[in-house]
């Protein structure tokens, strides 16, 4: 063998030096595939030569299709980690990620950093009326503000006035009152209450009244009024103006199913919240059961009843119940009722409005 025949046969099957071998190229630049590169093995195997001839190349894409065997080579090669990332692109194929459905968790506070802070408008809610502070109420308009600063179960907390409204509740009230009062502007009040209240320049902030027990109401004078679920503040505001104006000895609703007391209400009823006891009864069935043991005689108002005569009644303490517009009464308090009785309306109309309803029927008992 002659010295050019020997260099051509280092060149072909001796390897270069570790110091001198080129860097591995990528599977896409070794075969041209993109696609390889993008399963996830990124590195071509090693060869004795650092090249793929066409033997190998064939051997590759024989591989390719047995997974048991690639991976087995890849171990071999020394890309164990491409193999794995390779193998698990074949059994489950990743979908194409949608940014829209990404959602980003909160990132936690870090030790010892402020904590959110709230926003400057979360003090607010609809209407653009302040928000009132827990286990408080905002009473508007003279004679709600009134007739609660003379009741001596009626704890205020704060009396916010206009200078139209300290002269109008001077006139009605005469100072000293039990709450000192604050000057405020009428757009501040506004802010404060909210467009849709009609307060006349007068605010008082209180805590709600307690409700009294059924005893305690028993022992006044008059009939009693039992609503139920009449879920409407100014509704019942008004029944307790017009329980007021006959002399009802209290008025009993459903705890759950009836309105807190609210401005609105106050507003509705005029002063009669102050004066009027409003009792809440968890089950109106044995309430009742309670009023007809204590000698009433429960009447139930329902438009297909006879009519309402008050000479019938006028020996009897009676307790009228009235139901919700559009449902009436329920079943079970229909039939707890002693009777049922109707009003008389010769007109076109079949119904009124349950605050009406209860004014005719109150003439009605007390004429």
């Amino acid at each position: 063998m002659d010295s050019n025949q020997r260099r051509r046969s280092q060149r072909i099957y001796s390897p270069p030096p570790l110091a001198t071998r080129a860097p591995l190229r990528s599977l896409g630049q070794v075969f041209r595939r993109p696609g390889l590169v993008n399963g996830g093995c990124s590195s071509p195997p090693a060869t004795r030569h650092g090249n793929l001839g066409n033997n190998s190349r064939k051997q590759f894409f024989f591989e390719k299709k047995n997974q048991k065997t690639f991976t087995s080579k890849a171990h071999h090669w020394g890309d164990a980690g491409g193999a794995r990332a390779y193998s698990a692109s074949m059994k489950s194929p990743r979908p194409p990620s949608d940014p829209r459905a990404q959602v980003r968790a909160p990132r936690p506070p870090a030790p010892g950093g402020r904590p959110p802070q709230p926003s400057r408008h979360g003090a607010q809610h609809h209407g653009g009326a302040t928000q009132t502070p827990s286990g408080a109420v905002w009473l508007y308009g003279l004679h709600p503000v009134a007739a609660a600063l003379q009741n001596q179960q009626r704890r205020a907390r704060r009396l916010v006035l206009t200078e139209e409204g300290e002269a109008a509740l001077t006139a009605r009230l005469p100072p000293p009152w039990a709450q000192s009062h604050e000057r405020i502007e009428r757009a501040r009040l506004d802010q404060m209450l909210g467009r849709d209240a009609v307060h006349q320049g007068i605010a008082l902030l209180a805590d709600p009244l307690p409700p009294p027990p059924l005893t305690t109401v028993l022992e006044r004078p008059g009939p009693l009024l039992v609503l139920d679920q009449v879920t409407d503040p100014r509704n019942v505001g008004a029944i307790l103006r017009s329980a007021a104006a006959f002399g009802v000895a209290g008025v009993i609703v459903q705890d759950r199913h009836a309105p807190e007391e609210t401005g609105a209400m106050a507003k509705a009823a005029s002063g009669a919240l102050e004066s009027v006891p409003l009792i809440r009864a968890v089950n109106l069935s044995r309430t009742l059961v309670a009023l007809k043991a204590a000698g009433l005689w429960t009447v139930g108002l329902a438009a297909d009843a006879p009519a309402l005569r008050g000479t019938a009644l006028a020996e009897r303490r009676v307790a009228l119940v009235l139901g919700a517009e559009g449902a009436g009464l329920r079943r079970l308090t229909r039939d707890t009722c002693d009777e049922l009785a109707g009003l008389a309306m010769p007109g076109t109309m079949e119904s009124l409005n349950v605050s009406a309803a209860a004014t005719v029927a109150l003439y009605e008992l007390t004429r």
